[in-house]
C-alpha cells in the first residue's frame, strides 16, 4: 500500500481508483498541517492515482572484475530509526530513473486543479541522513517540480529534498514566487539557524534562487544554479519569442517537439539507463529503443507547457532575469554553476563566466556534451557534482571528516570506466600485502580490517599509484582509504580545477593535523605521504627515492590512537611515463619558469623553511612521455601497532628510531618490487592484453609468486 500525506486548503487530492499508482510522493502546503495517512486506494493526484516509489533491488555486479560477485547492500547504520551514515558503495539508484519515468510523473500533475504554488516531497528521495541540510528544487519553465527525479534516491540520502510546483494555470507573477520561496527559507533558517540551506535553481529557477539571495544574505545559502536562465536576454533564440505569439493554437502542438530538440539532447536523455561497459553494439542497440521509447513522450510536452502558459512563462521569465540580474552585487551566498557546452536555449558557457566574475563566492563547472536540460541528461549525477565540488557540508563550516559522503557503487563503475579506464587498463596494478608472521601474500589480507590504521608510502611521478589503490581497498575489503592531500588542491588556485573533483569524492582530505586528528579519531583508515609533493614531483633519476622530513611528524600521532601503521612501496612510475622535462629543466626556459614563479606567488606551503627542501616544493606539471606501459606493483608492509606504546614513542629517540624503521621497510619494500617484476611473464601490456583476451578479465591476470 502506498500513500501521501495531504494538507488542507488547495491541493491535488482528489478521489480516484481507476488507474495503479506508479510514483509516490509527500505534499505539503507553507503553513499547513499534515492530514492523515491516505490509502493509495482512495486517493489519486489531479484526477490519476498517487505517485508510487519504484523499488528496483537491484543485483550490483561489477562485470570487469570477476572476484566482486556480492551484492552491495545499502547503508546499515541506523540508530533510533534514524540513518547515521552510509557504507561506501552505496546504491544511489543512478540509471535506474529515466526521463520516460519524468514524463510519467508529469502527467499526474499537469491538470488544472486551481491551486496555487505548493512543496512536495519525493518519497523516492526516502529518509537522509542525521543533522542533514534541506534542498529545495525551483524548477524550469515546466514548473513541474519533476526535474530532479533522476537524482531523488541520490539526493534523498544527504538532504531533505522539497521540490517546487507551480501549476499550468498559475499565474503567479514574479515577486509573488520569491515572497513565497523566500518566506519557505526564512522558517527553515529560523529553526535550524545552524544548518545550510542549499537552493538548486534549473534555468527559470536560477534567477529566482539569485533573487531569493539577493534579498536574504544573512541566510546561509547554497545556489546550486544549472543553465541559469539569467542570460534570457541574449538567447539564440530571442528572435523567435515574438513568432510564438503569432502561431494560431491549431499549430501550437508542433512547437514541444521543437522545443524539445532545442532544450536537450535527446541521445543524452536516452542514454541515462544504458551500461557504460556494454559492447558497442548492444549499446547502440538499447540506445534505439530507449529513443523510440522517448519519442511518443514529447506529445505530452504540449500538455505540460500550454500555449497559454508558454507565453506567460516567456514574459515571466524577462522579468525573472531583469530582477535578478540588478540584484547580482546584493547576493552573499555560496555559489555553484553548472553550464552546459551545448546549451541552445541560451549562452549558458558566457553566463557561467560572467557569473563567476559578478559574484563573491562562485565556482563554476563546465558539462560540454549537454544540452539545457542538463538535469534530465546523461553524464551528471548532481550529488557527485556537489561533493567533487566540495559543497556539501551540514553546519556553517566544512568538516572534511564528519561531513563526506562515501562514493556510491555508480561512482566507482563511472570513475573506473569513464574517468580512469584507460589509466586502469595500462596499469594491470597487483596488490601485495604482508601477514604478521612476515609471509607476503597477494591481495590486501595483511592489512588490517579495523581502524585506526594509517598507511605511509612514496609518492610516485604524479600520484599515478593513488587510483587503483584506493579502488582495490573498495572492492577487496570494502573500506574507504581517506588521502592526505596538498591543501592547495582545496584551498588554493588548484581548486578551482575539475579534473581534482574525484579526488575529493573518493576521500581526499586537506593535509593539516586537525584533519589527521579527526580521521584518527574515527578509526578510519588514512594515507599519508611523507614526501609530499616533493616526491610526486621529483626530478630526473630520483625514481623511488624517498624524500622526507626530519622530524617524525606522523609517529607521535599514531600512538595517540593506538593506530597500526602500514608501510607501503609501490612501484610502476618508470614503466609508464618518460620524464622529459623536471624542474630544473622548467626553469631554464623564461616564459615557463615565470608562470611556475608567479603560479607558486600564493600557493600554501605546507611546512615551514626547516624542513629543507621538502617544505619549500614548488607545485609545477612537469613535461612526460607515455611508455609502451608496464605494469604497477604494490606492496604493504607488516602492520605496526602503536597501541599501548603512547607513553613510550612520546620519547623523541624512540619516535625517530621507529621513523627510521619505517622508512626502510619502504625502501627494502621498493627494493623487493624492482626486482620481482623481472620474473612477470604479463608486465608487460601487450602480454595482459593478449591473456585477457583468452582467459580473465583485467584482475585475473597472473604475476610473480611472491
Amino acid at each position: 500500500m502506498t500513500s501521501i500525506i495531504g494538507f488542507p486548503g488547495p491541493h491535488f487530492c482528489v478521489l480516484n481508483s481507476e488507474n495503479k499508482p506508479r510514483f509516490q510522493v509527500q505534499a505539503r502546503s507553507l503553513g499547513s498541517k499534515d492530514s492523515p495517512v491516505l490509502s493509495s486506494d482512495s486517493v489519486a493526484v489531479n484526477g490519476a492515482s498517487v505517485f508510487e516509489e519504484r523499488e528496483e533491488r537491484r543485483s550490483l555486479i561489477d562485470e570487469g572484475n570477476e572476484r566482486l560477485r556480492h551484492k552491495v547492500n545499502e547503508e546499515k547504520r541506523v540508530k533510533d530509526g534514524v540513518l547515521e551514515s552510509l557504507e561506501p558503495l552505496w546504491d544511489d539508484g543512478y540509471g535506474t530513473v529515466t526521463v520516460k519515468d519524468y514524463f510519467d510523473a508529469t502527467k499526474e500533475m499537469i491538470k488544472p486543479d486551481g491551486g496555487p504554488p505548493r512543496w512536495f516531497c519525493p518519497v523516492a528521495c526516502g529518509a537522509p541522513l542525521k543533522d542533514s541540510p534541506i534542498l529545495f528544487f525551483l524548477p524550469g519553465l515546466d514548473g513541474t517540480g519533476w526535474g530532479l527525479i533522476l537524482h531523488h534516491k541520490a539526493l534523498g540520502k544527504a538532504f531533505e529534498v522539497r521540490c517546487l510546483h507551480i501549476p499550468i494555470n498559475d499565474r503567479t507573477p514574479f515577486e509573488g514566487l520569491v515572497k513565497f520561496v523566500e518566506e519557505t527559507i526564512r522558517l527553515e533558517h529560523a529553526s535550524s539557524p545552524n544548518k545550510p540551506i542549499y537552493l538548486v535553481g534549473d534555468s527559470f529557477g536560477g534567477c529566482l534562487s539569485l533573487a531569493v539571495a539577493a534579498r536574504n544574505p544573512t541566510i546561509d545559502l547554497v545556489l546550486i544554479l544549472v543553465n541559469s536562465a539569467s542570460s534570457i536576454e541574449r538567447s539564440q533564440l530571442q528572435p523567435l519569442f515574438p513568432i510564438l505569439e503569432a502561431i494560431p493554437d491549431e499549430l501550437h502542438t508542433a512547437i514541444p517537439y521543437l522545443l524539445s530538440f532545442v532544450m536537450g539532447d535527446p541521445t543524452k536523455m536516452a542514454m541515462v539507463n544504458i551500461e557504460s561497459r556494454l559492447p558497442p553494439s548492444l549499446k547502440l542497440t538499447q540506445l534505439s529503443r530507449n529513443l523510440i521509447a522517448l519519442l511518443p513522450c514529447l506529445s505530452s510536452l504540449a500538455d505540460i507547457i500550454p500555449r497559454a502558459t508558454l507565453l506567460w512563462k516567456l514574459k515571466l521569465l524577462k522579468s525573472a532575469a531583469a530582477y535578478a540580474n540588478s540584484r547580482l552585487h546584493a547576493v552573499k551566498a555560496e555559489v555553484l554553476v553548472l553550464a552546459s557546452g551545448k546549451d541552445n536555449m541560451v549562452p549558458s558557457r558566457d553566463e557561467a563566466q560572467r557569473l563567476m566574475s559578478s559574484l563573491q563566492n562562485c565556482t563554476v563547472r563546465h558539462f560540454n556534451d549537454n544540452g539545457h536540460t542538463l538535469l534530465l541528461e546523461d553524464g551528471i549525477n548532481l550529488l557527485t557534482v556537489i561533493k567533487g565540488t566540495c559543497k556539501y557540508r551540514r553546519s556553517r563550516k566544512r568538516d572534511y571528516v564528519s561531513d563526506f559522503l562515501p562514493p556510491s557503487m555508480s561512482e566507482l563503475k563511472y570513475t573506473c570506466d569513464e574517468v580512469f579506464g584507460l589509466l586502469r587498463l595500462a596499469t594491470g596494478s597487483v596488490m601485495f600485502s604482508t601477514l604478521e608472521d612476515g609471509k607476503i601474500v597477494k591481495g590486501l589480507a595483511g592489512v588490517p580490517h579495523e581502524g585506526p590504521v594509517l598507511i605511509v608510502g612514496y609518492h610516485n611521478l604524479m600520484g599515478l599509484e593513488l587510483n587503483s589503490l584506493i579502488e582495490e581497498f573498495l572492492r577487496e575489503k570494502n573500506i574507504m582509504v581517506r588521502g592526505a592531500a596538498h591543501p592547495e588542491l582545496f584551498w588554493g588556485k588548484s581548486s578551482s580545477l575539475a579534473t581534482f573533483d574525484w579526488h575529493k569524492v573518493f576521500g581526499a582530505v586537506p593535509v593539516t593535523a586537525k584533519n589527521l586528528f579527526k580521521l584518527l579519531s574515527s578509526k578510519s583508515h588514512v594515507l599519508l605521504y611523507p614526501g609530499g609533493a616533493r616526491e610526486a614531483l621529483h626530478f630526473k633519476g630520483e625514481e623511488y627515492k624517498l624524500f622526507w622530513p626530519n622530524k617524525p611528524e606522523f609517529v607521535r600521532m599514531a600512538a595517540q590512537f593506538g593506530a597500526t601503521i602500514v608501510p607501503f612501496a609501490a612501484v610502476g612510475e618508470d614503466d609508464l611515463l618518460e620524464l622529459v622535462f623536471d624542474y630544473n629543466d622548467l626553469k631554464k626556459i623564461p616564459m615557463i619558469s615565470d608562470y611556475i614563479k608567479e603560479s607558486n606567488r600564493d600557493a600554501i606551503r605546507l611546512r615551514d623553511e626547516t624542513s629543507g627542501e621538502v617544505g619549500n616544493t614548488d607545485l609545477f606539471l612537469p613535461g612526460v612521455l607515455p611508455k609502451l606501459p608496464g605494469r604497477y606493483y604494490y606492496l604493504f608492509g607488516k602492520p605496526i601497532v602503536t597501541k599501548g606504546k603512547k607513553e613510550f614513542l612520546k620519547d623523541k629517540e624512540n619516535a625517530n628510531k621507529l621513523y627510521l624503521e619505517i622508512q626502510s621497510d619502504i625502501e627494502n619494500s621498493l627494493a623487493y618490487l624492482l626486482k620481482k617484476r623481472e620474473e612477470d611473464p604479463y608486465r608487460s601490456v601487450t602480454d595482459r592484453t593478449a591473456y585477457r583476451a583468452m582467459y580473465s578479465p583485467i584482475h585475473g591476470v597472473p604475476t610473480f609468486e611472491p
